[in-house]
């Protein structure tokens, strides 16, 4: 059977609109072009590598309410393997509400309701599916869920030998001991920080927390920088992949398209490098589209942004 790219995390009902001036300190703001989408990092990790052309297995939880259908729709509709997705009577779906301001750089208020409810049946089905899951498999895992089902699934994945791909959100709920079971880390620059508690925002800052989260144990750290592009730490060697010009029209999502595309390159073994110029080149085509999911793109498209756009690879600080 094919390898897959299993993904456990968040699983959201959105409510995206936009706004004509950035929410600031505003008690009322005019919204427009509302959308009711499926979000949630875990969904759109598995809709991503559906997209790439990839079998996707999703694990997560949501509830029994009216909100349930909005997401596992396009869910559906995507060809998502929905045997993961567990849901229980009095549960409410988790729900993300997206604010869009004219820069396309979203604010978030998240209500985390089932993405916090696992309970010791549901882990241990997390588990079973990973026990289950094909030879050279791929597990991603984001923290906006029940902490303990995040270290639960990587022991089970290390134990199947399956590669595991750490998207630290929240930091703050990370298990320090889950990094050294990690394959690749693919944080923010502000979860890099927050990880290690390295001060600053700079270039210098960045390179030292990719070193000290490599230290941790993974062999891989791609730190998402804020530009669009990446910082690669692989061998002690650091590289910054830049990110080509492009129209930003709504963030959201956007580091979940790079994390499910770095994750593809791994499934499929592109080097380290490759898989980082993969990643960017996704990540830029899901902020030129409204919505996280219905702006993520397809093989084609991907390979034509890969050849289109110049890449732009240099050691860190060159």
């Amino acid at each position: 059977m094919p390898r897959s790219l299993l993904s456990l995390g968040s699983i959201n009902a959105d409510f995206q609109v936009r706004v004509d001036e950035a929410p600031g300190r505003a008690e009322w703001l005019a919204g427009r072009d509302l959308r009711r989408l499926c979000g949630g990092k875990a969904a759109n990790v598995a809709v991503q590598a559906r997209r790439l052309g990839h079998e996707a297995r999703l694990f997560g939880r949501i509830g029994d309410d009216d909100l349930a259908e909005q997401v596992l729709g396009p869910l559906r509709a995507s060809g998502v393997d929905l045997r993961g997705v567990r849901r229980r009577h009095g549960d409410g779906t988790s729900v993300a509400m997206v604010i869009v301001p004219p820069d396309g750089r979203k604010r978030i208020v998240a209500a985390n309701r089932a993405n916090l409810d696992f309970d010791e049946a549901d882990i241990e089905a997390v588990e079973r599916g990973i026990a289950a899951a094909e030879a050279g498999s791929v597990l991603v895992v984001d923290y906006e869920i029940t902490p303990r089902a995040v270290s639960r699934a990587i022991a089970a994945a290390r134990e199947r030998g399956l590669r595991v791909v750490i998207d630290p959100s929240l930091p703050g709920a990370v298990d320090r001991t889950d990094l050294a079971r990690a394959t690749a880390l693919t944080p923010n620059e502000s979860e890099a920080l927050a990880l290690t508690g390295i001060k600053g925002n700079g270039p210098d800052a960045i390179l030292d927390a990719a070193h000290a989260l490599a230290r941790r144990g993974p062999s891989l750290v791609c730190i998402k920088l804020d530009d669009g592009g990446c910082l690669l730490l692989h061998e002690k060697s650091a590289w910054h992949q830049r990110a080509a010009p492009v129209e930003v029209v709504d963030t959201t999502g956007a580091g979940d398209a790079f994390t499910a595309a770095f994750a593809v390159a791994l499934l499929e073994e592109q080097p380290p490098l490759q898989s980082a110029a993969f990643a960017v080149a996704a990540s830029e085509i899901a902020v030129g589209g409204y919505g996280a999911q219905t702006a993520y793109p397809d093989r084609e498209r991907l390979e034509v942004q890969l050849r289109s756009a110049r890449r732009s690879l240099t050691r860190w600080g060159h």
